[in-house]
């Protein structure tokens, strides 16, 4: 599939859109809402990256900077927790809708968060996953740290690093 479409830092207008691929990537129990990226966008609009096609939103990246090595739940609700100069930028979502997936959107939204965090002389990045995609995340450089202690939405996750 030819790249038709590009990636540019979140903007306020882009609030519904983005809302609305989560609800469409994520379980209820684990979508971030409304509010949720209202405050991330407000927060850290420069860690918030999206991809778009023909004036719509196919997919996009977010999290906070930090200095921890791994994301506690708080991060996700608590906006107040990023720090400017954190030096691990954390992955709250990846996500890319259902009709875009496997042809490479996720990967260019991850390769753009990671070269965006070394341009920022951060130390590294962090995330946690589902098992299933622990080897995913292992293409781009992560480390598995193993099971997290985050609970989000019921689920387990496993944290991952990547180090520079």
């Amino acid at each position: 599939m030819e790249k038709t479409y590009k990636i540019r830092p979140v903007k306020a207008s882009d609030l519904a859109a983005v809302t609305a691929v989560e609800a469409e990537c994520f379980p209820a129990a684990e979508a971030a809402g409304e509010e949720s990226f209202r405050s991330r966008i407000e927060a850290f609009p420069d860690c918030f990256f999206v991809a778009e096609q023909d004036g719509k939103i196919i997919g996009f990246i977010n999290g906070c900077a930090t200095d921890e090595r791994t994301i506690r739940d708080e991060m996700f609700e608590d906006s107040s927790l990023h720090k400017p100069d954190g030096i691990y930028q954390s992955i709250f979502g990846l996500d890319v809708m259902p009709e875009y997936r496997r042809h490479g959107v996720a990967a260019d939204l991850m390769e753009h968060m990671i070269e965006d965090a070394r341009q920022r002389g951060r130390k590294g990045l962090i995330l946690t996953c589902k098992d299933r995609l622990i080897h995913y995340y292992e293409k781009f450089g992560y480390r598995n740290l193993g099971v997290s202690a985050s609970v989000h939405g019921g689920a387990v996750w496993y944290d991952m690093l990547l180090e520079f």
